[in-house]
């Protein structure tokens, strides 16, 4: 979905922020009315013969067919968080705001959480801006970063990690995964995963794509960066801004979590023209139907994704 052009994009503070959502009951409607617009249903059996529980324990909503209660962070990243709805919704506003993202340290000192909180919070945010597994249509921007710095000197347990990055031109949507190699069948498959096998494809002069039937490339060897519709311009702002955050922002990716930091980006850069109410929106409908604990994040469990 393509989002208004630039210029027409209206932003709000985060002074404006606190106007809008003074307390815990104007963040408790903005969420409710974010999952369902139509009225509240139940998440266990999708009724919609909710009652409201008088002072809201043990849950605010109660659901008269299945007898069970909910409130709206029953079934979405929300899930157990002892964290009051408004500093998810202001920890959500930063992290949106942020274009090279916000640290669990700057969100610990923003919100006056503790820094654990402030990074499973960070986290589950990142979770819910996991991209759509759709494919893309196109035409398609492709191009490879890396981060880590220079590669002099650099022990092998640190090496350079390579990031491929994709771009459908018409609705914006970037997509970015971490590859072990950037060999033809690694790039060759990261394409396949995300992109539509009819799309055309626009990339530099890396000679894994020349195999692609619908293919045409620039020669930044020679100076050639703008070859008629052949440009990777678009990408290429993503990958620039990929770096500037891991260097700027976060200085260190695990590689358990990598997946997480790189999804976030590149759906915020995807939504980069949308009104600010507008990306808090998407993010809010994004936490359901997602689960993130904290013993997964720090049980040694398999790398995201």
């Amino acid at each position: 979905m393509a989002g208004p052009g630039r210029g027409h994009r209206e932003t709000i503070s985060l002074f404006q922020l606190h106007e809008r959502f003074p307390n815990e009951e104007s963040a408790a409607e903005w969420f409710v009315k974010q999952r369902w617009p139509n009225g509240v249903q139940c998440p266990h059996c999708d009724g919609s013969e909710a009652k409201t529980v008088p002072d809201a324990k043990p849950m605010p909503y109660w659901c008269k067919p299945c007898r069970k209660y909910f409130s709206v962070r029953t079934k979405t990243v929300m899930h157990r968080s002892k964290l009051s709805l408004r500093t998810w919704l202001f920890a959500i506003y930063l992290n949106a705001t942020s274009l090279k993202g916000v640290s669990s340290l700057k969100l610990h000192r923003d919100l006056g959480i503790s820094q654990p909180a402030a990074w499973f919070l960070n986290h589950r945010i990142r979770e819910a801006l996991a991209s759509g597994d759709s494919l893309l249509a196109g035409p398609i921007e492709i191009d490879e970063a890396y981060l880590g710095g220079t590669a002099r000197n650099r022990p092998k347990h640190r090496r350079l990690t390579a990031v491929v990055g994709i771009r459908d031109r018409s609705t914006r949507e970037i997509r970015a995964m971490v590859v072990p190699r950037t060999t033809q069948p690694h790039l060759l498959q990261a394409l396949a995963m995300h992109t539509d096998r009819r799309a055309y494809v626009y990339s530099d002069g890396n000679r894994a794509y020349r195999v692609l039937p619908r293919h045409r490339a620039v020669r930044h060897s020679v100076a050639e960066y703008v070859a008629g519709e052949a440009h990777t311009n678009g990408i290429e702002s993503f990958s620039a801004m990929l770096k500037r955050s891991f260097h700027g922002t976060f200085h260190h990716f695990s590689p358990k979590h990598m997946g997480r930091y790189i999804n976030e980006m590149a759906t915020r850069q995807s939504w980069r023209e949308f009104d600010t109410m507008q990306v808090l929106e998407l993010i809010a409908k994004r936490l359901v139907g997602k689960s993130l604990t904290y013993g997964t994040l720090t049980g040694g469990g398999p790398a995201y994704p």
